[in-house]
């Protein structure tokens, strides 16, 4: 019976594609597809063994005390030094859970490099062991995206490449490592008048969003990460070191061979570790305005953003926060606005564009019952503004102590945005659960926090229910089943049916030429019982 979790396990981390009972001991499996070397026979006995059906998110720390491990952690000390190994039952377990619900497990080593040559002899070694490597940078993810779901080894790409290794001011890029995370590159690059937009709230590793394909508030202007990243550097999972745009390339634009640099953006560390990124920066706006405006309800606030998109006022950016969401934010955060709906807003440029663009939304705002525009132009103003915006999530969980949220997104065509709004509060009420909802409406993208019980495992199902149509309906509009929070394990059967069998193939097939082994970040995108 304790062997129940092999199959499971080989058909992920192994080359092995045979079939055989639960029964049968691992090293009966040398029929010349593969013989494992001693170590990875000891692993595979021990995950085996411990993982398949594991619920909690615990350490396995009997992988890394057996003789094979103490072999494995001596090969990685040589390369990063025995203080960067680490397989302490703390550092793994914070290395297995992100900040969302899906219930995480923990790699059996967390390794901490100094280098991208580290990084690469770091898969050397794990390619040769055939071990999953996990690649993390500060967990803030939302989809369960770091989780070790066969175990293996965590490499940490945060805590010691952490340097800003270049910026070129007068071409507006930068160059990052992972451990640079948006708000230190804003801060360095602000004496020079510049920044860089991409917003998605948490102050997440670059390279990180680079990973997730994320984006964020300021998106309906400036762009997501697929429009703000020239190039990166790519460890492959065989050791292997590419530059997808070529060795130092930074050019607005190329016509030169396949996309490489959007093949690896969104690819959530299943294809190789991101170890730089050459990112595109902007020049800090003259003039910047804040405000905040009610609406008497979520349709009301949607048609005013879409009208505005209509009339081709360039915003930089446009969030919906609903009633609950307004009210969270007010406990939250000592705010006092009124709660019903509201739209925050910002506008960038010169004074006299800047004056012009308010006077055009706040026209708009009044046709569709809005309230009146209560202004945030001074810096210490608008960061308290924004500040609030981007803590919804914690205000959210404080809304209901001891819940926990199923946090979702969504992304469709502007003009389908106020029918799947609306339609989505009503599932929510019909199903009797609490669901702030917040939006980077100005792009389509709007994100819904089901908060629910732990303990309440019919709750948590009525959540996903609601998850799951949200999303569904999306597709069904000409959308997408998210919008920059990345698939990673909630979403994989959504991606299917986004892509079709067609599609997804041709992803597997992708993920098979440049990962054979299946190590780079397993059960991830891809529904696990998936052939490559």
């Amino acid at each position: 019976a304790k062997m129940r979790g092999l199959p499971k396990l080989l058909s992920r981390a192994k080359r092995v594609r045979v079939g055989f009972s639960a029964s049968e001991p691992v090293l009966a499996i040398q029929a010349g597809i593969l013989q494992p070397d001693k170590f990875t026979q000891t692993f595979v006995q021990l995950r085996g063994l411990q993982s398949s059906n594991v619920i909690s998110q615990a350490p396995l720390a009997a992988v890394a005390d057996t003789d094979s491990g103490k072999q494995l952690r001596q090969e990685l000390e040589s390369i990063v030094g025995p203080g960067n190994v680490s397989s302490g039952e703390s550092v793994v377990l914070q290395h297995g859970q992100d900040e969302g619900p899906h219930q995480g497990k923990s790699p059996d080593i967390v390794v901490f490099p100094s280098s991208t040559e580290e990084v690469s002899e770091i898969c050397k070694i794990c390619t040769k062991h055939n071990i999953p490597i996990i690649p993390y940078g500060t967990g803030t993810g939302l989809e369960g995206g770091i989780s070790a779901v066969d175990g293996g080894v965590c490499v940490n790409v945060s805590k010691n490449m952490n340097k800003i290794l270049q910026i070129h001011q007068e071409d507006f890029s930068a160059v990052v490592q992972p451990g640079i995370s948006r708000e230190m590159l804003n801060q360095e690059v602000r004496a020079d008048g510049l920044w860089f937009p991409v917003d998605p709230g948490a102050d997440a590793s670059v390279c990180g969003m680079c990973a997730t394909g994320a984006s964020g508030t300021n998106a309906v202007r400036y762009g997501t990460m697929k429009e703000n990243c020239l190039n990166l550097e790519v460890v492959l999972a065989d050791g292997r070191i590419i530059h997808t745009a070529g060795i130092g390339s930074r050019p607005k634009k190329s016509s030169a061979g396949y996309n490489l640099t959007s093949l690896f953006l969104g690819s959530e560390g299943t294809l190789g570790i991101i170890t730089s990124a050459t990112v595109c920066l902007h020049a800090i706006p003259e003039s910047v305005a804040a405000a905040v405006v009610g609406f008497p309800t979520v349709q009301n606030a949607v048609d005013t953003v879409v009208m505005t998109l209509q009339c081709s006022v360039p915003m930089a950016r446009m969030e919906l926060l609903d009633e609950v969401q307004m009210k969270a934010c007010n406990e939250y955060s000592g705010l006092s606005y009124p709660e019903t709906p509201h739209l925050f807003l910002e506008f960038h440029g010169s004074e006299s564009e800047v004056e012009s663009q308010t006077e055009t939304v706040r026209d708009i705002a009044a046709d569709n019952e809005g309230g009146e525009f209560q202004w945030a132009v001074q810096q210490e103003d608008r960061t308290k503004l924004w500040t609030a915006r981007h803590r919804a999530y914690y205000a959210d969980i404080a809304l209901r102590p001891g819940c926990r949220s199923l946090t979702t997104d969504v992304c469709v065509p502007v003009s389908a945005l106020p029918d799947l709004v609306t339609a989505t509060k009503a599932d929510i009420a019909e199903h009797g659960l609490i669901g702030p909802m917040v939006g980077h409406v100005g792009d389509g993208n709007f994100h819904t926090m089901l908060l629910f019980d732990p303990a309440d495992p019919e709750e948590f199902r009525k959540c996903k229910e609601v998850a799951n149509k949200m999303a569904r309906s999306a597709i069904a509009l000409g959308g997408t089943c998210t919008g920059e929070h990345g698939v990673g394990q909630g979403k994989m059967v959504l991606l299917e049916e986004q892509f079709g069998k067609d599609g997804i193939d041709v992803m597997r097939k992708i993920k098979g030429a440049l990962d054979p082994q299946q190590l780079m970040n397993p059960g991830k995108i891809f529904s696990r019982n998936c052939n490559i």
